[in-house]
């Protein structure tokens, strides 16, 4: 967990300026060698798992140069590539790059504007912890549940495909979209084979009166509007589900990451109970 740091002495008595401690994106000169001191760590110069990383990679090693050596003289997102691969990696005789602790650590120490992923299999930008236990818990309790069908996995992949290394804004918001899907299907439309997140809206339109929220309303309230309106967002706001004479307009990062959060609540919401269909 990233904890601000104390301002270096120079500039806490004004003989120099502030260092901005926003997360550094890509690899900062100050992160390059310690970075690629943990690649090298990984393997011995005759390794065939390097080798394999390279070819996976698509990496060209040069002659006289070994494979552990092309893997560590990477560069910026290049090197990152590199470091998210052996994470992600199994050898056939069950070696496996996750870590230990201390590149999660170095990438903290260092303010990376990433981190280690939850399952240790790869890279993830850095955001308020809070928010990221928050979510992992969502899918936890979402697996768990067998109503919700594969709500936690289509989650799980949102959520990666929103702050992996490599994000897919356009996959996120679709898999966000699904684990709504299949967290609300048994509670809105469960004699609908082939409900959507389009026709359960329309079920709540045409039957309100057989849903209510475990939120506190006023009497002459409406105890799904937030349900609702939370839902309505979510589907409205994906820009890319149909194709048209007019050019198809993929989601945003910013609109992916949203739509990611705001399915997590309503995933979290229908498998609490906190949604119900009444009798």
């Amino acid at each position: 967990m990233t904890t601000a740091r104390r301002p270096r002495f120079s500039a806490r008595i004004g003989l120099s300026q502030a260092i901005d401690e926003a997360p550094y994106d890509g690899v900062p000169e100050h992160l390059l060698e310690p970075l690629r001191r943990w690649v090298e760590s990984n393997f011995n110069d005759h390794d065939p798992d390097a080798t394999a990383l390279c070819l996976r990679l698509r990496m060209a090693v040069p002659p006289k140069t070994s494979a552990r050596s092309r893997l560590a003289a990477a560069e910026s997102w290049e090197l990152l590539d590199v470091v998210d691969a052996i994470l992600d990696y199994e050898s056939e005789d069950g070696w496996d790059g996750r870590d230990d602790g201390s590149l999660a650590r170095l990438l903290d120490i260092a303010g990376s504007a990433y981190q280690v992923n939850d399952r240790d299999n790869g890279l993830e930008e850095r955001i308020t912890p809070g928010v990221r236990e928050a979510v992992s818990q969502t899918v936890a309790d979402a697996e768990a549940e067998s109503s919700a069908g594969s709500a936690a996995e289509h989650l799980a992949t949102a959520w990666r495909a929103a702050y992996g290394l490599h994000p897919d804004p356009v996959r996120a918001y679709s898999e966000a979209i699904k684990a709504v899907e299949c967290a609300a299907h048994s509670v809105i439309q469960s004699n609908h084979g082939r409900a959507t997140l389009g026709t359960m809206l329309g079920e709540i339109g045409n039957a309100r009166a057989k849903f209510t929220s475990a939120l506190s309303t006023p009497s002459n309230g409406d105890p799904i509007a937030p349900m609702e309106a939370m839902m309505r967002a979510l589907w409205d706001g994906q820009t890319s589900r149909h194709g048209k004479q007019t050019p198809t307009v993929p989601e945003t990062l910013e609109a992916a990451r949203a739509g990611v959060h705001l399915a997590a609540t309503l995933v979290q919401w229908f498998t609490s109970g906190a949604v119900v269909r009444t009798p």
